[in-house]
């Protein structure tokens, strides 16, 4: 079946959005508000990476063939780019997620509104990233997350694609979907941050367990049981922090989960696929050449999980891999040979 082709509207939002980040994410999406005809300002703290992009109106690295419209418009002093404009899109890796809003803080006023679709618990306390912006922010107070199973190359293409924004403000949910939705770009709303969060950290690791298996050839039905059990350890989790079961079993949970298990795209899957095939973690990781946020975040969905005395033997045997206490032929046969049980424990 061939994918529909791409229409995109040109009714403006009239307020200006800064987008910080420009890697996979921070491009796609930037090329498509600016394609919606919204005033685009893409930031990066890299400063030859920001020439290049200013010079060859284009970002070779991170997504290539895409030329800018003349409304995206890359800066390179964060002032400038947050100057005259309301909202800001964060499109960074979790683990730059905190210093950035450090960075930030002191630039915003109470009108500064944020959403993100970064994926990740904090690096330094394990967090999910709803509570670092309230620990961090202190002026600016309304913040979201958009989240969904979505490749960034396949929105800069145009292709179909569905996600979910959630925020701590009813208002902004209701701006955000406004502002992002598209006939080829479809935004659900929900109240559930932290069911929305918690999916797209979790499926990571969850990718990582199927590449895994996929790299050792175990073939589809290992594949189909790791995501269904995984689903159960991702919902168990979630419910646990206060996450509702509705979204887990939703767009952000089961989709993004089937979707970063499944297609090569995945960074996570194809970095399980290496392990597999008995490569070292930090080779895959290289040859990867970007954030495998499966990896980083593997300990701390584990210690998340011990904290609050939650099951999750997928998501335990990926990190006794990943710090060289089992080989993935070993970890499979321990989860394999895993006492029976009811399916709903």
């Amino acid at each position: 079946m061939t994918a529909p082709k791409a229409k995109f509207t040109n009714k403006t939002r009239d307020e200006p959005i800064a987008i910080l980040g420009a890697g996979s994410w921070g491009t796609a999406l930037a090329l498509y508000l600016s394609r919606l005809g919204q005033a685009v300002r893409l930031w990066t703290p890299d400063n030859t990476a920001m020439i290049a992009m200013q010079t060859e109106r284009t970002n070779n690295r991170y997504m290539p063939g895409y030329r800018f419209p003349d409304n995206l418009q890359p800066v390179a002093n964060l002032t400038d780019a947050l100057s005259d404009t309301r909202d800001i899109l964060i499109a960074v890796p979790s683990v730059a997620f905190h210093d950035l809003l450090t960075l930030l803080n002191p630039l915003l006023s109470s009108q500064t509104r944020i959403v993100w679709v970064t994926k990740g618990l904090d690096p330094r306390t394990g967090q999910l990233l709803h509570e670092v912006a309230q620990e961090v922010l202190t002026t600016c107070r309304t913040y979201a997350v958009l989240s969904g199973p979505s490749f960034a190359r396949e929105v800069a293409a145009g292709l179909p694609t569905a996600v979910v924004a959630a925020s701590n403000e009813s208002a902004f949910t209701h701006d955000v979907v406004q502002r992002f939705n598209s006939p080829v770009f479809r935004v659900y709303s929900s109240t559930d941050m932290i069911g929305v969060e918690i999916g797209g950290i979790v499926k990571n690791v969850l990718a990582i367990a199927t590449g895994i298996s996929d790299g050792m050839a175990f073939g589809a039905n290992a594949r189909s049981a790791l995501i269904t059990r995984g689903l159960a350890e991702l919902m168990r989790l979630g419910i646990a922090l206060g996450g509702h079961a509705e979204t887990m079993m939703g767009l952000t949970g089961l989709g993004d989960l089937v979707l970063t298990c499944t297609d090569d795209q995945s960074r996570n899957r194809r970095f399980g696929i290496a392990l597999g095939q008995d490569k070292h973690p930090d080779e895959a990781a290289r040859d990867i050449g970007q954030v495998v946020e499966g990896k980083r975040n593997a300990e701390l969905i584990v210690q998340l999980a011990k904290l609050h005395q939650i099951e999750m033997p997928i998501t335990e045997t990926v990190w006794e891999i990943l710090r060289g206490n089992l080989t993935p032929h070993a970890a499979m046969q321990l989860l394999l040979s895993r006492e029976p049980k009811a399916e709903n424990e």
